[in-house]
Formats: C-alpha cells, sequence, structure tokens
C-alpha cells in the first residue's frame, strides 16, 4: 500500500531543496516535505539548491543541480574542463579537506547504520597529492558505424561514453600514454582490435614505462606499430573473454618498484592505484598486524604477496591466498629465494581459508563486493585472535562487521584517502576476537 505522506505523483519541474550531507556515491543527501529523501549529484553539505529530478520513486528520488541558490562555503570550482559531463570524478566541487571530511562521515555511518556499530567518524589520512596521482586508468573506446568515442562514462547517463582527451588524475607518463595512444591507433583505431566497445587499461611503472592491456577486442590490430609510436609504451595485453592475459608485444612483464620490492606486472594484475597513499596505509598495515605479535598468520586476497613476505621475515608463519596464478607464483619464488616460512596459494579465498584457521591473525583486502558468506562463516567457527580488514567499500564493510561482530569486536578504524576527487576511500578496520 502507498505511504499516505508519499503519494503516487509525477515529478515537479523544479525543487528546492537544502542539503544534508554526503552520502555514499558522493550523492547530497534531501529531503521534500512530502517524506521523501533526494539524492542529488555534484552538491555539497549545507548549501540550498534548485534541482531538476531525474528519477522519481515512491519513497526516494535522484535530481541534478540545475542552481546553486545558496552556496557552501566548502565548495569550489572544479579544475577539471571535463568534469560537468564526465563520471569519472565525484567530488571536485568540494575542497579537498571537506573531501576527506565526507569520506569520514560516509565510512561512520555505514559502520553505524550496515554495521551496527557506534563509531566516531575516523581520521582519513590525506592523499599527497590531490591530482596527478593514478597510475593506472582504465578507458572505455566505442566504435558507433562511422563515430568513434573514447573516454569514461558520462555523468548522469552511463550508458553513454563521454571523450576525454586528458584526465588530471592521471600520472605524467599515464597522461603522455593516453594522449599519444589517441593520436596512433589510426582511422576508427584501426591499429587496436576489432570490435564495438574495447576497455583499454593503461598502467605507469615508477620510471615512467607504460603497459596497455586490451580487453573485448577480436583479433591483435598491430600492436608493433602501437610500440614504434605511443609515447612510453612498453608492453601490449591482450585479455580475453576468460580474463586470461596474451601478450602481444613488448616486454611480457613490467618490472615495478613498490617499496623495497620488484614485482612483475603484466595484464591487469592490482597494485595500488596510488603509490605514494598506499605506502601510506601499507605501513599502517604492518603496524597493527605487528601489535597481535602473530605467530601464525593468513593474507587473504594477498596479490603478490608483499605483506605476507613482510610477516615471514619477522618469523611470522605465513599462508598467502589470491586467484591471480601469476602473482602467487612470482611470492612463492620470492618466499623460496629467501627461505621464509610463508607459502602461497593460487585459490578462490573461500574455498582456501578454512583449511588455515585457526590463527593468531588475519588480513583480508577484498575487492569492493567484500568478503563472501563462507569467508565470514569461517572465520565466525574457527576465529583468529585478531582480524585486520582493509577495504574500499564502507558499505560491504560494515555488512562483514556485523557478519562477524558474534565473535569479534571493532577495535579501531582508519581511513586512508587513495582516491582524491572520487567518492571512493580505503579504510582499515581492526577486530578482536571477544
Amino acid at each position: 500500500m502507498p505511504h499516505p505522506s508519499r503519494p503516487e505523483s509525477a515529478a515537479p519541474a523544479a525543487d528546492t531543496l537544502e542539503v544534508e550531507r554526503l552520502v555514499a556515491g558522493g550523492e547530497g543527501l534531501a529531503r521534500r516535505t512530502d517524506g521523501r529523501v533526494v539524492f542529488v549529484s555534484r552538491a555539497a553539505p549545507g548549501e540550498r539548491v534548485e534541482v531538476a529530478y531525474t528519477e522519481w520513486r515512491r519513497e526516494w528520488a535522484r535530481a541534478r543541480v540545475t542552481s546553486v541558490l545558496a552556496p557552501s562555503p566548502e565548495r569550489r570550482e572544479p579544475p577539471c574542463p571535463h568534469y560537468a559531463t564526465c563520471g569519472g570524478c565525484q567530488l571536485q566541487h568540494l575542497a579537498y579537506d571537506a573531501q576527506r571530511a565526507a569520506k569520514a562521515a560516509i565510512v561512520a555511518d555505514a559502520l553505524r547504520r550496515v554495521g551496527g556499530v557506534e563509531a566516531a567518524p575516523p581520521e582519513v589520512v590525506a592523499a599527497p597529492h590531490e591530482f596527478g596521482y593514478r597510475n593506472r586508468l582504465s578507458f572505455v573506446l566505442r566504435r558507433r558505424g562511422g563515430h568513434l568515442v573514447a573516454g569514461f562514462h558520462a555523468h548522469g547517463a552511463p550508458a553513454q561514453v563521454h571523450d576525454i582527451d586528458a584526465c588530471p588524475l592521471a600520472e605524467a607518463p599515464l597522461a603522455r600514454a593516453w594522449a599519444s595512444l589517441r593520436g596512433a591507433w589510426g582511422p576508427r583505431a584501426a591499429r587496436l582490435p576489432d570490435g564495438p566497445e574495447l576497455r583499454l587499461t593503461l598502467r605507469a611503472t615508477a620510471d615512467g614505462r607504460v603497459g596497455l592491456a586490451v580487453e573485448h577486442g577480436r583479433g591483435r590490430g598491430a600492436p608493433e606499430a602501437l610500440l614504434e609510436t605511443v609515447t612510453g609504451l612498453a608492453s601490449v595485453w591482450g585479455i580475453d573473454g576468460a580474463g586470461r592475459v596474451r601478450w602481444q608485444a613488448g616486454e611480457p612483464t613490467l618490472a615495478e618498484r613498490w617499496g623495497a620490492a620488484e614485482i612483475p606486472l603484466a595484464g591487469l594484475a592490482f597494485v595500488q592505484v596510488n603509490r605514494e597513499a598506499a605506502a601510506a596505509l601499507d605501513a599502517h598495515v604492518g603496524a597493527v598486524c605487528g601489535e597481535a605479535k602473530p605467530g601464525r598468520a593468513v593474507d587473504a586476497y594477498c596479490g603478490f604477496g608483499l605483506r605476507s613476505l613482510a610477516l615471514a621475515r619477522a618469523g611470522v608463519e605465513t599462508v598467502g591466498i589470491d586467484v591471480d596464478a601469476h602473482a602467487i607464483a612470482w611470492a612463492n619464488d620470492r618466499a623460496a629465494d629467501e627461505d621464509l616460512p610463508a607459502r602461497f596459494q593460487a585459490a578462490r579465498v573461500e574455498r582456501a581459508l578454512v583449511t588455515a584457521l585457526p590463527n593468531d591473525l588475519v588480513v583480508l583486502n577484498p575487492p569492493r563486493a567484500g568478503v563472501s558468506r563462507e569467508v565470514a562463516v569461517a572465520l565466525v567457527r574457527r576465529p583468529a585472535g585478531r582480524v585486520v580488514y582493509v577495504s574500499c567499500n564502507p558499505a560491504t564493510l560494515g555488512r562483514d562487521v556485523r557478519a562477524l561482530s558474534e565473535r569479534y569486536a571493532l577495535v579501531s578504524c582508519r581511513a586512508f584517502d587513495l582516491f582524491p576527487q572520487t567518492a571512493h576511500v580505503e579504510t582499515v578496520a581492526v577486530l578482536e576476537r571477544r
């Protein structure tokens, strides 16, 4: 039955709203007099705005700002000329300190509302740089008839692609490679593989070399010609429909310096996109792991196993688990070379974790979807002394903290701004066995 205060009606042509705060995704939250919650894109906390509705539901609506009637002191002119139409960033219209404050509130809200934990907004450690920090970017290239567009999904219209010639978030070598690639791929991007829509991922190493991974393409295109003409390009890989990496030209792997380690990147192998901010996060994770004084540990979703190797060098018997066989093989080789008490498994965490429990310490660093139900059940049934959860999604962090609350209590939380100008935030939550 319809709620009496929220009758079925058509959206008004325009409306004036007071924005209370920002919520997950970076939208402003406002409330209509009829009780509807309205999510307003590109709004700032505390300001009064005129809006046009883009989605209208019984209980809630979405809107875009058409006029700022009383601007927030935190609002600024977005530095990027593409911001009005590009969907890649969500918070460029806010001063940087305001972005961090909004992210702290989003994390605290997720822990309270989803996780059932009352927690003060955490410290959000600032990134060293607001712009020019990303070592990896993925672009969409779309061919439609004789028309070609390449960039990011459009703001407010994710089915469309907004053409991007330059992104201010990119590290300088990445920015140069993207500009050069756009000029080198030829008419209708003939030097790239065929296909109506390609996903192009560019990644840059610390010494400025660049790799290109192409997904959803048919054939090889002309990767050797791209190597000759694209600034800094050193490797080209194709990614097939099953996610397998096919080396095509240049160096089979790119040697990346990550802290004291040199790791071989290929295809879509994961490392954090913000190398300087990630160093601060890694140092904090190492510190809270050390506080547990573990004898045995599990590093789940470990990637190249750098954290596992660090624990093993401190004498901790460590198991690392990840689905990336390339990264796991490299980690096993390093452990063998140094004769460390570490072993690594190329497996899904939900299948391999249970056999490694119970333990003194479990580190979780899952993708945005968080941990599966099987992982949460295993940690409850065979609890570790301490769980250090590294999350890139406050909502799934809150959900998983609640799922673990039967056996664990949240004892600390700190966030790191690895993604300035966007609504994303990385959070390190420490849970102790009850």
